[in-house]
């Protein structure tokens, strides 16, 4: 048993201690994978830095050369200098230069734009340079003007040929420097002699030295650790770009902290992925021997327990003969309950059809006796039109009659897009004498465009005709009669509104139940059908269909359809 142990605790120090060798090669990794695109992105910054710097003072090199071509500054004896004096004061003023000085061949100054006392340039190597025909650039940091500047010395060429002078032209480094100080990363530009001149760190500049400066080489690259400030890192990715347009060496320090810290991220978040699959394999170990041993508890219970169970199987198989003959009766009864139930359905349809037909029959009634009363005037024309509706009312009665035996069948025609403005027009139309026999305002608007929906034209009109009938009877007695019809678009369906002005509905929760009705009892139109059968044609539609009371008295009843998808594009 102890020797037992003693290899679990040896595999434990083994598990970890490659753990912690995974850890610091991932550390290592991945601090060499940070450091590289950290110079990736300090190489870029001092890229852009440089470039600036150097457009900038290309700017004033410029001005040099443009500047010493000009016609008045040529020394000819007599000259004006204090035209040339003003010409080089306007320029300086335009251009931002800290002065700029007309020089003879010996170096003394003829004009300038009198920023500081005049004084001597011969043998300065720049002067020298500007006199052998070439331009001259040097950067100091001048007690003159006190401060660091650039010079560019750009020669001037007489008529005959050779160099009359030079023009001088002095940029204030300080000012250009201004713009990028507090900047990151820290970057400083250094003079072949290792002496800082420009720099975003003021305390950098004109050190030679940047303290106790300790290089390393990391995976190609120079990381230096040193101790030169608060606002220098101590340690930094050392990157130089050499400036031979100006002298100088860009150079910049990026802060290596970020990289150590995504290494050392790194190397924690493996070891402890290496310490959790440790932590769920030496579970897994722990429960594969726990199963083991319940496995074989198991396997004994089972042998104990197959004799009772292939007894319990002999009863099951009898149990299971019982339940297939009671099936087979409960199927029997499903199929009685299902003819049962087509058979009432036949029964409340057939007592229906004279509630669906009475509309229709008493249009037809009308017309007919007013096509008899324009036969009679001698107005053909006008006895034609209404012969014409009464054609056409009983086409519609013939479809509503095939509508309702084929819904008492419990089946139903396709479902097609149909126009829902256009069917509340039909069906008001047939209600319409009714309508004015009872005094019923009608305040309806077909909806412009048309409301396309899915369902079926007969079948829908019915729906309208009973929401107007029941409508109309509801306020019977009223001294305020008002049918109000709408329709309106709600997300992907259309709805109809029919609110009507009588006293509400009693029970709202029953008026979809066959042979439910408040009207009088032995009434034609009141047996209790109508709404029930609107409930299902709605449905039949994959609609909706409600009644409610209105906070403002009377009964609204809605229709939701399906909009069809030419509709609902529109």
């Amino acid at each position: 048993m102890n020797a037992s142990r003693i290899r679990r605790a040896l595999r434990a120090i083994g598990f970890l201690a490659l753990v912690a060798a995974l850890a610091l090669a991932v550390q290592h990794w991945g601090f060499r994978a940070a450091l590289a695109e950290m110079s990736r992105r300090g190489t870029a910054d001092l890229a852009l830095a440089s470039d600036r710097l150097t457009g900038e003072l290309q700017r004033y090199r410029q001005l040099a050369v443009l500047t010493a071509r000009h016609p008045d500054l040529a020394p000819q004896p007599g000259d004006d200098k204090g035209r040339a004096g003003a010409l080089l004061r306007r320029t300086a003023d335009v251009t931002g230069a800290l002065d700029i000085v007309l020089l003879d061949t010996r170096g003394r100054e003829i004009a300038g734009a009198g920023r500081a006392a005049p004084r001597g340039h011969a043998g300065m190597a720049w002067f020298e340079r500007a006199m052998d025909g070439a331009l001259g650039v040097a950067h100091l940091s001048s007690r003159r003007y006190g401060r660091r500047v650039f010079l560019f010395a750009a020669p001037i060429f007489s008529e005959a040929g050779p160099v009359a002078g030079a023009v001088v032209v002095v940029t204030d480094i300080e000012a250009i420097e201004a713009g990028w100080r507090g900047d990151r990363p820290a970057l400083f530009f250094t003079d072949p002699a290792g002496r800082v001149f420009v720099s975003n760190r003021s305390e950098l500049v004109g050190r030679a030295d940047l303290g106790r400066v300790s290089r390393a080489r990391v995976a190609g690259h120079e990381v230096w650790r040193m101790r030169a400030g608060p606002y220098l890192p101590e340690r930094g990715l050392h990157l130089t770009q050499p400036l031979p347009v100006i002298g100088l060496t860009g150079e910049a320090l990026l802060d290596t902290a970020p990289a150590r810290r995504i290494a050392l991220l790194q190397a924690a978040a493996a070891a402890a992925l290496c310490l959790a699959f440790g932590a769920m394999l030496f579970l897994a170990t722990i429960r594969r021997r726990t199963l083991a041993r319940a496995n074989a508890r198991l396997e004994e219970r089972v042998a104990q327990r197959t004799v009772a169970l292939q007894a319990v199987n002999a009863n099951l198989q009898r149990e299971v003969a019982e339940r297939a003959a009671a099936e087979s009766r409960l199927r029997q009864a499903q199929a009685d309950l299902v003819q049962a139930g087509k058979l009432s359905a036949l029964g409340q349809m057939s007592a229906g059809i004279s509630h669906e037909l009475n509309q229709p029959l008493m249009a037809i009634r009308s017309f007919a006796e007013n096509a008899g009363t324009f036969l009679e005037r001698g107005n053909a024309q006008a006895a034609g039109r209404n012969l014409e509706r009464i054609s056409e009312l009983a086409r519609r009665m013939g479809r509503i009659i095939r509508n309702l035996r084929a819904f008492a069948r419990q089946e139903s025609e396709a479902v097609v897009d149909v126009d829902l403005g256009a069917a509340v027009d039909a069906a008001l139309e047939m209600a319409a004498a009714r309508a004015r026999q009872a005094e019923v305002e009608i305040m309806w608007t077909a909806p412009r465009p048309p409301v396309i929906v899915r369902g079926g034209e007969v079948r829908l009109q019915q729906v309208v005709l009973n929401l107007v009938g029941n409508a109309i009877d509801a306020m019977e007695g009223r001294a305020e009669k008002r049918l109000a019809l709408s329709i309106t678009r709600e997300g992907g369906r259309a709805r109809l509104t029919v609110r009507d002005s009588g006293p509400g509905i009693g029970a709202p929760d029953r008026i979809f139940d066959p042979f439910y009705t408040t009207k009088e009892v032995g009434a034609s139109e009141g047996m209790g059908l109508g709404l029930s059968i609107s409930y299902g044609l709605v449905q039949s539609f994959g609609g909706a269909i409600r009644g409610r009371n209105h906070e403002e008295g009377g009964a609204e009843f809605t229709v939701e359809l399906d909009l069809a998808q030419a509709s609902e594009a529109a």
